[in-house]
């Protein structure tokens, strides 16, 4: 029993992390999609900022309305679902079936997510709860560590045809794991909808979301662009892109421990700077961002604080979010792929009108943007606590 469950927690990290090189797998091939439709760089990143916008619209209220419903049915239909999107984008030959089935897998994304993490927990004692949703999460850090730079390599080295056939084969298997391996799972107790929709009654929970939405806008208005700017402002070719997405998401496994750590020890310290921090990285980037070997160097420090926000954007939302978990997944899938979505456009613009080197000041701003959220959070928190 205990193999079994091993396995399945294996293949639903595995289905995450599809989920995450379907989604982010796009960001390593921009340039290549960008000159097979002959289209801008703005245009392409569409295909990123469509994608999140539909997460954030549709995450909630279908994660609701899913609540109900056998969670083998619902995660086998995810994963299906992304293994034919990206069929469809390994062979269209227009722009707009492709952006049209950007947005089929991204309905599913937030469900497949919480789900996910729900069903992990209940396969193992209580007491071990934490670690099977931590190795379910880790498909989030192993998807930007190696499925996006893979997709990123087969484009370069292959094609862009087999670098989605690539994110299609990872979703096939996670859909025969979860198949074989999964029972069924109808809902035994269903919590209604008025109990999970209650904690959006509370004014801290919005600031929190808030905050989580700049956060993100902050590390995605540049990291959306990532190949775009390394190949413009720090002339590296396809490999070297390729390689730096890698250690970028090799990286972020580190900085997913390290920030962890540092969460533990004070959710407050390290929530505020964060955001600090990034901005500094921002500002070396910008400086050093067209020599090539201190930009190749600073590639890895910048993974391993880019997952920082990750975990703290979920953390700082969970302590708002107690009394109904599975909910408050889908609010932070949910929202932090509002602030993809914002950071994207807002970045894409700074890219159209300023130029690419340009775009850094974006990610500057919303990084201290989100730091004045959080000490307004905080300061709120401490008046409440005097109370």
């Amino acid at each position: 029993m205990k193999k079994i469950h091993s396995s399945l927690i294996i293949f639903l990290a595995l289905g995450v992390f599809g989920i995450i090189t379907t989604e982010m797998g796009i960001i390593g091939v921009l340039p290549q999609v960008t000159q097979k439709f002959n289209i801008s760089p703005s245009e392409a990143g569409y295909l990123v900022s469509i994608f999140a916008l539909i997460v954030a619209i549709s995450g909630p209220f279908l994660t609701l309305l899913a609540s109900g419903i056998n969670r083998k049915i619902i995660l086998l239909t995810a994963v299906f679902m992304f293994a034919v999107s990206n069929i469809v984008y390994a062979y269209t030959t227009k722009f707009e079936v492709m952006l049209a089935f950007r947005i089929v897998p991204a309905i599913f994304h937030p469900v497949f997510f919480s789900i996910a993490l729900v069903t992990a927990a209940s396969l193992v004692p209580s007491e071990k709860s934490g670690q099977a949703v931590t190795k379910v999460f880790a498909g989030i850090t192993v998807g930007f560590a190696f499925g996006v730079p893979l997709t990123s390599y087969l484009a370069e080295k292959i094609s862009l045809e087999a670098a989605f056939l690539f994110g299609a084969i990872i979703s096939i298997i996670a859909f025969i794991g979860i198949l074989v391996w999964l029972p069924s799972m109808p809902v035994q107790e269903k919590m209604s909808f008025g109990k999970q929709l209650g904690i959006l009654r509370k004014p801290q929970l919005w600031l929190t979301i808030l905050t989580v939405v700049v956060i993100f806008a902050a590390m995605f208005s540049v990291y959306s662009y990532f190949a775009e700017y390394l190949g413009q402002v720090s002339h590296m070719n396809g490999s070297w892109i390729s390689m730096m997405l890698m250690a970028f998401g090799i990286t972020m496994i580190a900085g997913n421990f390290l920030f962890g750590s540092l969460l533990q020890k004070s959710l407050k310290k390290t929530s505020l700077l964060f955001p600090l921090i990034y901005t500094v990285i921002y500002l070396v980037i910008y400086y050093l961002g067209s020599y090539f070997i201190p930009m190749v160097a600073f590639v890895f420090i910048w993974g391993a604080v880019h997952s920082g926000g990750l975990i703290i954007s979920q953390a700082l939302l969970m302590t708002e979010a107690k009394e109904a978990p599975e909910f408050g997944n889908s609010l932070f899938v949910s929202f932090s792929n509002v602030g993809i979505t914002v950071g994207t456009s807002i970045g894409g613009w700074f890219i159209s009108r300023l130029g690419t080197h340009q775009l850094i000041w974006c990610g500057i701003m919303f990084a201290l943007l989100a730091f004045l959220l959080i000490v307004v959070k905080i300061a709120i928190s401490n008046g409440d606590k005097k109370r």
